[in-house]
């Protein structure tokens, strides 16, 4: 009688969906990921507040694109190190300052500042609302990797052609793409980190300040479009 309810509960147990449970480890990067990215979201909008006040010029593609993967080398080598705190804030800070003259177009103009608090206003639902979904369904997502991969490579080219080429409807498709893309990359980071995947507070933040970053910028552009029509 035993053997038999032990076989049964035992195929009852088996039968029932797995969950997982966030253990301390992965509780830990999490809390340090979300601590060090609101503080890194926070210095950044100093940082591009005085740029647009104080009226920086954009530097332009070059130096952007030396300045960001300049710093991410780094933050990727010292990532074990204290330092790399440091050089995580050098890096948001640097993209806040990019960001600003790139605000103050919109803001100058007609219904500017409604664009960029819609973008904002967007940005932050959509990523509360991703964050939300994957620390609740605590669903694996690291199948999405390659696919966000790829694409965020081939959208970065394609976007390097539409500037070069001057070609707007490009721009704006690529704009549309880089959102969805964005979407899934905040999905998989968050997924990766509680299900144990990413163990390095410091990658983790980059990773997801560099998403609402771009998600931010691709939904001004998007909103600025349409605000013009």
């Amino acid at each position: 009688m035993n053997d038999r309810y032990n076989a049964y509960r035992s195929n009852s147990l088996r039968s029932q969906p797995a969950t997982t449970v966030i253990d301390g480890a992965a509780h830990r990067v999490l809390r340090n990921t979300y601590m060090l990215l609101s503080l890194c979201l926070g210095f950044a909008a100093l940082t591009a507040g005085a740029s647009a006040s104080m009226g920086l010029p954009s530097p332009g593609i070059i130096i952007t694109l030396a300045g960001y993967f300049g710093l991410l080398f780094f933050i990727t080598k010292y990532r074990d190190r204290g330092i790399a705190v440091a050089l995580v804030f050098a890096l948001t800070g640097f993209m806040g300052y990019t960001l600003g003259p790139v605000i103050s177009h919109y803001l100058n103009m007609p219904g500017g500042t409604q664009t960029v608090m819609t973008a904002l206003g967007g940005t932050a639902a959509i990523f509360m609302g991703l964050s939300a979904y994957a620390l609740v369904s605590k669903r694996d997502l690291s199948f999405m990797g390659g696919f966000l991969t790829a694409g965020i490579l081939v959208a970065f080219l394609a976007a390097l052609a539409a500037m070069f080429y001057n070609i707007p409807a490009l721009s704006l498709t690529i704009s549309a793409v880089f959102v969805l893309l964005m979407s899934g990359l905040i999905l998989y980071e968050t997924s990766n980190i509680v299900n144990g995947g990413e163990t390095n507070y410091v990658m983790a933040t980059v990773t997801l300040f560099v998403s609402i970053f771009n998600l931010f910028t691709s939904l001004l552009q998007l909103l600025g479009f349409a605000s013009n029509d």
